[in-house]
């Protein structure tokens, strides 16, 4: 096998589900962009379906047109980018629910499809997506006339728990929402540990239900194992890969594994990550290339045919610390060659 194997554990996906949502005193729905946070949206979404998840959020309605093919008729998918142009069948065919983020979508929404059901986002302190207070409080009386679904807002700095824009952002969201007649939603992942105060109707776990930071208490969902394709001895003062950046100081044996940059392990981490051979860490030595990782194995005692870079010894935030970002970044990376395994499917 030329490929690395990427193992994509569902069972760990859906206990860290509902252990969110047991800690959320609301309703609890689950994200699912950018392909499932690249773990693989119709799978994930699948099995979150038979652990009764029923509200799922997208961030395109191409996302969601996809999802609903994967998911059939019943559980609501929603799209954070709204009803943009272009959209209108999309939306209509496919029974997605758009999160209209301003009055323009509002009116789009309305002339377009004005029977079909919607959500409102609102900016609470994010200056992102969203109506900001006045453009809610000139429209909200029309909307909430129609077959509103949902208003939600989002936290900017929910994974520090500590920060005065959660407070902020909460109040805003409270104040801007007071009467709403439609359920209410707030909270990501790091929403949902900072309290009930934020959970509101409904809460929309992400990261979290990939194994990532802030919650600490996830369970680990990717594994990846990497083919080694040759070994070769290397002498004392030699140098491997381009710009001849790991400069041999002993004999060194060094192992080409099949990945790179193309794969979504980043360049960042050239000469600083490691990978595993059971408990036993090696080096990556010399720079990541597009197809290939060079890899200090000269203290193993016998050379595996794999090597593990995301394992229960480094886990995906253990790897965006050392490539200098952050989980997400990593799991949305990896890349579409991979041979991919799924457990509890």
């Amino acid at each position: 096998m030329g490929t690395g194997l990427l193992t994509i554990d569902l069972d760990a996906i859906a206990a860290n589900w509902r252990a969110l949502a047991k800690h959320a005193r609301a309703q609890t729905g689950a994200v699912v962009k950018a392909d499932g946070y690249g773990c693989g949206a119709a799978h994930v979404a699948r099995r979150l379906a038979r652990e009764g998840a029923r509200q799922f959020f997208v961030a395109t309605a191409e996302e969601g047109a996809a999802l609903r093919h994967a998911l059939g008729e019943g559980p609501e998918i929603n799209i954070f980018s709204g009803h943009m142009a272009g959209d209108t069948a999309l939306i209509r065919d496919h029974a997605l629910i758009p999160m209209l983020n301003s009055p323009a979508q509002a009116a789009r929404h309305r002339a377009a499809l004005p029977a079909h059901p919607y959500g409102v986002q609102l900016d609470s302190g994010m200056n992102r997506l969203g109506m900001e207070a006045p453009e809610w409080a000139a429209t909200r009386a029309e909307l909430e006339a129609g077959p509103i679904t949902l208003v939600m807002s989002h936290l900017a700095c929910a994974d520090e728990p500590d920060h005065p824009m959660n407070a902020a952002q909460l109040a805003a969201f409270t104040a801007m929402t007071a009467g709403v007649r439609a359920p209410r939603s707030l909270s990501a992942t790091g929403g949902i540990l900072l309290g009930p105060d934020y959970h509101f109707d409904l809460t929309r776990p992400g990261v979290g239900l990939y194994g990532g930071a802030p919650y600490a208490a996830a369970r680990p969902v990717v594994r990846l194992a990497l083919p080694v394709v040759q070994i070769r001895d290397v002498a004392l003062g030699e140098t491997v890969g381009y710009a001849a950046s790991f400069v041999a100081t002993r004999p060194t044996k060094i192992a080409t594994l099949s990945a790179g940059y193309a794969d979504g392990l980043i360049r960042y981490m050239s000469n600083k990550a490691q990978l595993f051979a059971a408990d036993t860490p090696c080096a990556l030595a010399g720079r990541v290339s597009m197809d290939l990782l060079t890899v200090d194995v000269t203290d193993l005692s016998e050379i595996p045919d794999h090597l593990d870079i995301l394992c229960p010894q480094q886990g995906v935030d253990d790897l965006a610390e050392i490539a200098g970002t952050i989980g997400y970044e990593i799991l949305t990376s990896l890349g579409g060659r991979y041979q991919r395994a799924y457990l509890g499917a």
